[in-house]
């Protein structure tokens, strides 16, 4: 791989970006980090990675950073992804997911990068009939998952317009290593885990029926990473995680076990969700290949190391809700 190619990632502090990361650093990429701290770790960025502290939502800083380094492949995972909190949230959802992505597009478009990578996300569908196929007409029901599909929307139209390559993907209810734990608005998994080293119950809205197909983030970083190099992925939307389905009370207990401690589970008013959302991945594998599921129980066992030695963390609360009415009355304490 030639070293003049340089990747932008942005996001690349936080969850999922952090391993993306990691992974083109692993391919011989030059690598440069775009994220505002908001939700991710400096600490977690690979130290070969070029780090800038920014937002996506600063147009001037995006140009400056374009104009520098001349990207030629953008990986674009930087977003505020609480999907249940969107509802309250609007203007700001809409600025850093939708509105921040928009500068990127079209800095992207001017400096004729290769390929732009995108993260959406399941939310895109609704409460469409499980499993969620690509080849379904999204009906979003959260402002999170309108701004995903906006932008999905968007790249196709500068794909037809400029002709920008893109690859879409729809990842959903990931979890593993550098997961925040502190955050108590998304990821159910590092949530439990951050409960439980606190001696708190665990939070569970409504009776736990919900049901998800919870992600190995080991088993998505690869395959976001490389499908930049995958031409036959160009201008596609694809599903990627795991495929097997489990309640909010199952995941529950698997937690209890992986940490090796007891706690109490707290039902929680049921709040507006979908009720159950798993995807099919039979197109992802097509183009590229079978993809390793770890199962559960094993992709627990892999995060509980890391969660206990990085420790429990406060879980503050979101400072700006902008709507009031039909907040979770646990959000708003």
């Amino acid at each position: 791989m030639s070293d003049s190619h340089v990747s932008l990632v942005t996001g690349g502090a936080g969850f999922i970006g952090a391993h993306v990361v990691k992974e083109l650093i692993g391919m011989g990429h030059r690598v440069v980090v775009l994220d505002d701290l908001s939700g991710g770790f400096r600490d977690q960025v690979d130290p070969k990675a070029h780090f800038i502290e920014g937002s996506i939502t600063d147009e001037k800083l995006v140009e400056q950073l374009f104009s520098e380094h001349q990207f030629t492949y953008v990986y674009h995972l930087a977003a505020y992804a609480a999907e249940g909190l969107s509802h309250f949230i609007r203007r700001f959802n809409y600025e850093n997911n939708l509105i921040g992505s928009i500068n990127l597009i079209n800095a992207a478009v001017r400096h004729e990068v290769k390929c732009f990578v995108f993260t959406s996300s399941i939310a895109v569908y609704g409460a469409l009939e499980p499993p969620m196929k690509e080849n379904m007409r999204p009906m979003p029901e959260d402002p999170y998952g309108v701004a995903k599909f906006a932008v999905e929307m968007d790249l196709y139209a500068a794909k037809h317009m400029f002709g920008l390559d893109y690859v879409v993907f729809r990842p959903h209810n990931v979890y593993g290593e550098y997961q925040n734990l502190g955050d108590r608005y998304r990821n159910v998994v590092g949530i439990f885990m951050n409960q439980l080293m606190q001696g708190k119950p665990l939070s569970v809205f409504g009776d736990g029926s919900q049901k998800r197909a919870f992600t190995y983030v080991g088993d998505i970083a690869p395959t976001i990473a490389r499908s930049a190099f995958t031409p036959a992925a160009y201008g596609e939307v694809f599903n990627v995680g795991a495929d097997k389905p489990y309640t909010v009370n199952e995941l529950a207990t698997l937690v209890m076990e992986a940490m090796g401690m007891r706690g109490e589970v707290n039902h929680l008013e049921a709040r507006n969700e979908v009720a159950f959302a798993f995807s099919d991945h039979s197109k992802s594998r097509k183009v590229f290949g079978d993809v390793r599921e770890t199962s559960l129980k094993e992709g627990l066992e892999r995060m509980v190391p890391w969660a206990k030695a990085t420790g429990a963390r406060v879980s503050s609360t979101f400072g700006n809700i902008e709507i009031e009415k039909n907040l979770p009355a646990s959000w708003s304490s």
